[in-house]
């Protein structure tokens, strides 16, 4: 059989995952544990599930393609994706982690909502978690995606098959274990990622030929991939790059990567495991960036796009170490997944009050909305055509401006409250909505970014001018 050594290291690997499920099962007994680990993560495993969380098929497949298509210019979006790890940790994670452990929030609408009760709480609630579901359903997608273009890869079996071998993987040891095991599983996937983005890139660069390859590469493009700009000038330069940058802000808004802060279990494991995601992420984004880069000579302009990662260590590597590489990267991909669905469950059991409907068996509501939304994403990755890097960027965009603006003013002391708090969340979505998919869409794109946050913060300083209400203490 072709591939044998990446199927038996697969199969390996996902025993490993589903073993880690069946162990965390004995700590997720109740909904604090099941979806948020009793608030009780280090520095390590908060900082490494976080990064792990964040990326993965994005990085691996969706940016080392963007760069190979686009150029120099993609770079444009590291320093905001890495302002946007800062941000979270460091300004915004005090407040984020004080507040959850001190009024018992499991959530990130939990948190948006404090202090906001009667009729409007319910319908933010009702809008946040119905948003969460749709946003995630396009994000878990490219997730599975990713798994399935990798085992069709490596073992050219369709797509399809890939995708439902990832979900059903990825259900079990969710279901099982809960954030535990999502916690354990994103660490091993976080370092093994880390591995990998700086060991392909290497042998890439070395073998192409160096930066002098490059620069000869980049001599022979057009100017609309050669140039750090794109071939933009004046203005339009200037709108892409806030627009590429501004990107990364949305992390503040991701209701599956601010539970990692929420559940770091002190001061001191959230500022050392802030300072682990930012150094992983720069690591492997300019890792990604030179794969991507390299990629343009090994394969020209031949379109792989979102192969890149795969093609380049099928041919630089030796077929065990290739085969090995590439089975683990796919179990890594199809772990991202797991965060996820475990906090789209908690939007649809917790949030939406799901769980409330039978509160002897939350856990098994849970478990079951968690189904239920992998569900949709298989039916979204399938019926649904897209790339990757669109997918994740429709959901990240819409996810952030949704609740970033709602975060950035809990963090500088505001409380909104009420009809504008749904009000600011229902602009920052439709917006991002309407952008993303109607004329100002795609990557560096200033309206796609920029707008919908403008709307949502437009709202809540309407709030705050018409009401008054001094800053929390």
């Amino acid at each position: 059989m072709d591939n044998l050594d990446a199927l038996i290291t697969l199969v390996l690997y996902s025993a490993g995952l589903i073993g880690v499920g069946l162990w965390a099962s004995r700590s997720a007994k109740s909904e604090d544990s099941f979806i948020l680990a009793d608030r009780n993560l280090g520095s390590v495993v908060a900082g490494l599930a976080y990064a792990a969380s964040t990326s993965s098929a994005w990085v691996l497949l969706g940016f080392s393609g963007f760069v190979y298509s686009v150029g120099p210019s993609a770079m444009w979006m590291v320093p905001g994706i890495l302002a946007g790890y800062a941000v979270v940790w460091f300004w915004s994670g005090p407040v984020l982690q004080d507040d959850t452990k001190t009024h018992d929030h499991l959530t990130l609408t939990d948190f948006i909502t404090q202090g906001t009760t009667g009729k409007a709480g319910r319908w933010v609630r009702v809008a946040a978690s119905l948003m969460i579901a749709f946003s995630f359903s396009w994000y878990i997608a490219a997730q599975l995606q990713g798994a399935g273009q990798a085992f069709d890869d490596l073992f050219g079996s369709g797509i399809a098959l890939g995708v439902i071998i990832g979900a059903v993987l990825i259900l079990i040891y969710t279901f099982l274990g809960g954030f535990v095991a999502v916690s354990i599983v994103d660490t091993i996937q976080g370092a093994l990622i880390g591995i990998v983005a700086i060991i392909l890139p290497l042998i890439a660069f070395f073998h192409i030929g160096g930066i002098p390859a490059i620069s000869d590469m980049l001599a022979e493009q057009p100017e609309t991939y050669s140039q750090v700009f794109g071939g933009r000038t004046g203005m339009a330069a200037m709108g892409f790059v806030i627009g590429l940058t501004a990107t990364g802000f949305g992390a503040l808004g991701q209701p599956h990567l601010v539970s990692w802060i929420m559940a770091s279990k002190d001061k001191s494991s959230r500022i050392q495991g802030g300072l682990i995601a930012c150094s992983w992420g720069a690591v492997v984004y300019i890792g990604m960036g030179v794969l991507g880069l390299a990629a343009r000579i090994l394969f020209g302009d031949s379109g792989v796009n979102e192969g890149v990662f795969f093609g380049s260590a099928e041919r630089l590597l030796p077929g065990v170490f290739a085969g090995i590489i590439a089975a683990a990267t796919l179990s890594a991909i199809m772990s991202t997944v797991d965060s996820q669905l475990l906090v789209t469950g908690a939007a649809l059991s917790h949030d939406l009050g799901l769980a409330r409907l039978a509160p002897k068996h939350n856990l098994l509501i849970s478990r079951l909305a968690i189904g239920a939304v992998c569900l949709a994403a298989i039916g979204v990755t399938l019926l649904m055509p897209s790339s990757i890097f669109e997918r994740v960027l429709f959901a990240w965009v819409a996810l952030g401006a949704t609740f970033g603006p709602i975060v950035v003013v809990r963090t500088i002391g505001w409380m909104p409250k009420g009809w504008f708090l749904f009000a600011a969340m229902l602009t920052g979505f439709f917006l991002s909505l309407s952008l993303t998919f109607g004329l100002a869409s795609g990557p560096g794109s200033i309206w796609s970014t920029i707008a919908p946050w403008a709307g949502s913060f437009l709202v809540l300083l309407i709030e705050r001018v018409t009401t008054g209400r001094a800053p929390q203490e």
